[in-house]
């Protein structure tokens, strides 16, 4: 089922069909998944600072399953036509909110914003302005930090795994407050929990990505601990985006050194016993035997797994651009 399939709109549509890409349009779409401050101050905050710039936007607000648009907000819905709200029927998570978010604006250029004051409103022009010098996608980096030493020592711990992935050394690539191209936003390959490395992302796509530091918010001050299966998932997403970055291209190079590895111990411990036999020494109950022939398996499953995946990307290269040309001359 798709999400489309499952979405409840809010608002009726007053313009007709979206149109892609309407120029001098910048659309803030802002995910309601996790914490919520007040929508209705987020909007007139942002919005008046785009207001000061001169600048013609709209809002879409995705609320994901569990929440629910405050009474307020849709009232501003049914009298301006540029906010518009968007409710899934079930959980789905940012990024699912995000690609929605995506689909439905009509902007040129994309800002993301989460559902709580996480920057300063008047960081927003600096951001538009690094958009305009060249860049392909701009993210904030809350700086100078006002949270808690709990906050950054996290931050520091992810932006430090994260660096020896990514072919740049990030430091705030979680902030959600991104400013984007939307041919870029448009390409992005957004699923699970891929949102948090939307720069890195695009970075790996050829994109000029440039990071601009914008004051915190104070209320974006609270120590924030989370349960230990946050961290995991936290570090199984950056294992994700290791293999996605480094070996989508090329799993037998995964795989097989992988498969490699243990194929390689197993058939040294499988000498050794070998020799142990031939001097006379019995082997048919040591528990080394087992582990030799389980290494052995394991190894040329690993192999085969590369194989496999090989062939599903050798299949599918005449349907897949792997690069991107910045300029022709």
């Amino acid at each position: 089922m798709t999400v489309e399939g499952t979405l409840m709109e809010a608002t009726i549509e007053r313009s007709g069909p979206d149109s892609a890409g309407a120029t001098g349009l910048i659309s803030v779409v802002v995910p309601v998944v996790e914490r919520v401050d007040d929508l209705l101050a987020l909007r007139r905050a942002f919005g008046a600072e785009l207001d000061r710039r001169g600048e013609e936007h709209e809002f879409l607000f995705i609320f994901d399953g569990g929440f629910t648009p405050p009474p307020a907000l849709v009232a501003l819905s049914h009298e301006d036509p540029s906010v518009r709200l968007f409710t899934f029927a079930r959980v789905f998570g940012e990024t699912a909110a995000l690609r929605l978010g995506i689909e439905r604006s009509r902007g040129a250029v994309i800002v993301t914003l989460p559902a709580y004051f996480q920057v300063k409103a008047e960081g927003m022009g600096p951001l538009l302005d690094a958009l305009t010098a060249g860049a392909d996608v701009v993210v904030a980096s809350r700086s100078p930090r006002v949270d808690s030493w709990l906050n950054r020592l996290q931050s520091r711990a992810f932006h430090r795994m994260l660096g020896s992935v990514t072919e740049r050394r990030f430091h705030d690539i979680a902030c959600g407050v991104r400013v984007m191209r939307r041919s870029v936003a448009e390409t992005l390959p957004l699923y699970g929990d891929l949102h948090r490395f939307i720069p890195a992302l695009a970075l790996r796509e050829g994109h000029r990505v440039e990071e601009v530091p914008v004051p915190q918010h104070p209320n974006d001050a609270a120590m924030r601990v989370y349960g230990p299966g946050v961290y995991l998932r936290r570090l199984l997403d950056v294992a994700a985006f290791f293999f996605l970055a480094k070996f989508t291209e090329k799993p037998l190079r995964f795989f097989g050194l992988v498969g490699s590895v243990f194929f390689g111990l197993g058939a040294l411990t499988g000498l050794v016993l070998l020799v142990e036999r031939v001097a006379g020494q019995g082997i048919a109950n040591r528990p080394l035997l087992l582990l030799a022939v389980l290494l052995l398996a394991l190894g040329v499953q690993f192999m085969g797994l590369g194989l496999v995946g090989e062939i599903i990307v050798h299949l599918r290269s005449p349907h897949r651009r792997a690069y991107r040309v910045r300029e022709q001359v």
